[in-house]
């Protein structure tokens, strides 16, 4: 699904040339550095460059490694995906089973006020709390946020800032490309995304790596409106690649407001408390 060639060959194409200090004329075709300029800058032979990005040179030393992403300016994710990409011939990590704790699963019921979800590396969402349920408008069984986002809702759907969703979701998918490159399920996502979506398709080609933290969500919803959010990312210790995703609406917004309607037009038909709002997967 990812490979260090590949990874390599994308950002060598994004690297301005005069910014690397190698003068540039009209004449110049090549888009970003040339292969035996960043062998020169990052002090390795031309060859053994060739080779790295054909795939045929393994195990890169942690050292050039370092004067790659020095040269190819990047950041501390795109670094951290470059090293585990050299890493993967030596140990390749198994993808994790999606089970949910039931203390997990009871941390989650508590957030009432907010939208909150479990979601996996593969952006299942495993668990969701009423709050949730309401927002999305939909069941968790079977729900894929990146999915939802690039084949259901389209850029006129729940998403306000659409493009800016698709931008997260395909650098947070090409992270999981590359620490499980052995799981199934999730190369069938990125096949069936890349299928039915050009956009996908495109910004896949890019090779671009994002890091799930935290950061503003707006939604469009059909009932209430905008819902102007802020989304806090948890992600568990254990290294199963699990999150708790909340949402929250800044104190006295009208974002807030819209929550709490949202809330009270559901509450007139089911129970705020009913323990199976609180729905599961594996």
């Amino acid at each position: 699904m990812d490979d260090l060639a590949g990874f390599l060959r994308t950002r060598r194409s994004r690297v301005d040339p005069a910014a690397a200090g190698i003068p540039t004329d009209s004449r110049r075709r090549v888009a970003g550095l040339r292969r035996e300029e960043v062998a020169h800058l990052s002090g390795v032979s031309v060859d053994y460059y060739v080779r790295l990005e054909q795939g045929r040179a393994t195990q890169p030393s942690e050292q050039v490694l370092d004067a790659l992403a020095r040269v190819l300016g990047l950041d501390a994710t795109e670094q951290e995906h470059l090293h585990r990409l050299a890493r993967q011939p030596r140990r390749r990590a198994k993808a994790p089973t999606g089970r949910i704790r039931p203390e997990l699963l009871r941390v989650l019921g508590m957030v009432s006020d907010a939208p909150a979800i479990i979601m996996d590396h593969r952006m299942d969402v495993l668990a969701r709390n009423r709050m949730a349920g309401l927002l999305y408008g939909r069941p968790a069984e079977n729900l894929n946020t990146a999915r939802h986002i690039f084949l259901e809702e389209g850029e006129r759907g729940l998403y306000a800032e659409w493009e800016s969703c698709t931008l997260d979701v395909v650098g947070h998918l090409r992270l999981a490309a590359g620490k499980y490159p052995d799981d199934p399920r999730l190369a069938s996502l990125i096949g069936e995304l890349s299928m039915g979506s050009e956009r996908f398709r495109r910004l896949w080609a890019r090779a671009d790596v994002r890091a799930r933290t935290h950061g503003r969500k707006a939604y469009r919803h059909p009932l209430v409106g905008l819902l102007e959010l802020h989304q806090e990312n948890f992600s568990l210790p254990d290294g199963s690649g699990v999150e708790l995703l909340v949402l929250s609406a800044a104190p006295g917004s009208p974002s807030e407001d819209g929550l709490r309607l949202l809330a009270g037009l559901a509450a007139e038909t089911e129970s705020p408390r009913d323990p199976a709002d609180v729905r599961t997967r594996e």
